[in-house]
């Protein structure tokens, strides 16, 4: 084998161990990097989710709370104050 051939092997495997470790790990900062995103995405999108299912949480509270007014309000054979104390024992025991 001719020296200069040497020489141009010798470069080139010194290249080759240079620059596939430092790929490797370029490469691998890369995929974590884009795991961790692919992770905050799922957060926004379970937050976004939580979101949507706390406004129809709300609106069935309210929803409950309106039924036991319209019935205090429709009902004139019972004393209110009674009534009001047998909805609020409902509403414990419900809970």
């Amino acid at each position: 084998m001719n020296p200069d051939m040497l020489l141009v092997f010798g470069f080139v495997l010194a290249m080759i161990l240079i620059v596939f470790p430092f790929g490797y790990f370029i490469n691998k900062r890369e995929q974590e990097h884009k795991e961790r995103k692919l992770e905050i995405q799922a957060r926004i999108e379970e937050a976004k989710a939580t979101q949507a299912v706390a406004p129809n949480e709300v609106q069935a509270h309210l929803e409950d709370r309106l039924r036991v007014l319209e019935r205090i309000v429709t009902d004139p054979g019972m004393d209110i104050s009674r009534q009001i104390e047998a909805l609020r024992a409902e509403t414990r025991s419900a809970r």
